[in-house]
């Protein structure tokens, strides 16, 4: 990782307009990892952000990418989601929105990936074929492919990555899981099973907020820490003005795991939406994020906390509001500590 960043700091790419080309940036010309998160957004605005990033910044950036998802939706269990959510649009004076599926634009924002040169290019939610994997070494990008069990460690590997991100289940936002598994492996586990398998570098991710923590993953075998949760609070980052101030005053005192915002395991703050949809919430992605894009729209609009996704990790007591450059500033001085 010494070849792409100065400091093995790697800022988490946290689509939903969290990851802003101003963050990323600023993480990258601190001597870190910046990265933009492609995920929801269309093609073309993928592109102006990528051309915004060569003009902010000469260092080294990464594109992440959400891999289409192919699971089969039961029809049913959908139609009586949408009917129990009608009581939280209801309250909130707004509708649910039809469930729909799509490929995120996956093609194109390959095509773009690859037009562009992107230095580096991470995977969520699955593993690309060989094939596109290939492709993207062919052109100079590194391929990081984001994991969660040692089992999708070993298609990664396969499929030729080079490097994995291993997130662990502490970790905020969408958990990565694209093989089933009944086990939520903790960071360090995790860490300890795929180094036994690996010698490629590893991103360890889930719960990372300062130096020693950063410090501790290098120990045991890590190339390198990813940080989301420590970074939404950065005036640079695109979080919405209630996510922040739910973090940092402490809104709530847990996160957890659910399907209820989106129809795939997330973690985040337990507020009332959670607590009342998390048991019926089927396993339906992207359908429920788009069910359920209105009441957290809404919600957003009306300072209420409690109807809207605010996603973070397990170590958001520790987030602080401070540019992304003082961040990386302190957490490279406690890591020398």
């Amino acid at each position: 990782m010494e070849d792409i960043c100065k400091y093995p700091i790697v800022q988490a790419p946290m689509a939903g307009g969290v990851s802003t080309p101003k963050l990323a940036a600023a993480v990258s010309n601190s001597g870190g990892l910046g990265f933009l998160a492609a995920g929801y957004k269309s093609a073309r605005e993928l592109e102006q952000e990528i051309i915004e990033m060569h003009s902010l910044t000469k260092k080294t950036f990464g594109v992440n990418l959400f891999v289409p998802t192919n699971e089969k939706v039961a029809v049913d269990a959908l139609d009586c989601y949408q009917k129990e959510l009608s009581k939280a649009a209801e309250y909130l004076e707004c509708q649910v929105d039809i469930p729909k599926n799509d490929d995120d634009e996956w093609n194109a924002k390959l095509d773009i990936i690859q037009k562009h040169r992107v230095p580096a290019v991470s995977f969520t939610f699955g593993c690309p074929d060989r094939e596109i994997v290939a492709s993207l070494k062919g052109i100079g990008s590194r391929v990081f492919v984001t994991i969660t069990t040692p089992q999708e460690a070993e298609v990664a590997l396969r499929a030729g990555a080079d490097a994995l991100c291993l997130q662990g289940i502490e970790a905020g936002g969408h958990r990565s899981t694209f093989l089933e598994s009944s086990v939520d492996y903790p960071l360090m586990k995790l860490l300890k099973e795929v180094r036994s398998i690996t010698k490629k570098p590893l991103i360890a991710a889930g719960g990372l907020m300062t130096g020693s923590d950063i410090k501790r993953v290098l120990q045991e075998g890590a190339s390198a820490a990813q940080l989301g949760t420590a970074f939404i609070c950065c005036p640079e980052s695109g979080a919405s003005a209630l996510h922040k101030e739910s973090i940092l005053q402490k809104r709530f005192n847990e996160t957890g795991v659910t399907r209820a915002f989106t129809g795939k395991r997330a973690r985040g703050f337990v507020n009332a939406f959670f607590i009342s949809y998390d048991k019926s919430a089927p396993s339906a992605y992207p359908h429920i994020h788009y069910m359920t894009k209105p009441i957290r729209a809404k919600a957003t609009q009306m300072n209420n906390p409690e109807y809207t996704s605010l996603w973070a990790g397990t170590g958001f007591t520790l987030a602080k509001k401070l540019p992304a450059h003082l961040i990386v500033e302190e957490l490279v001085q406690e890591l020398n500590e």
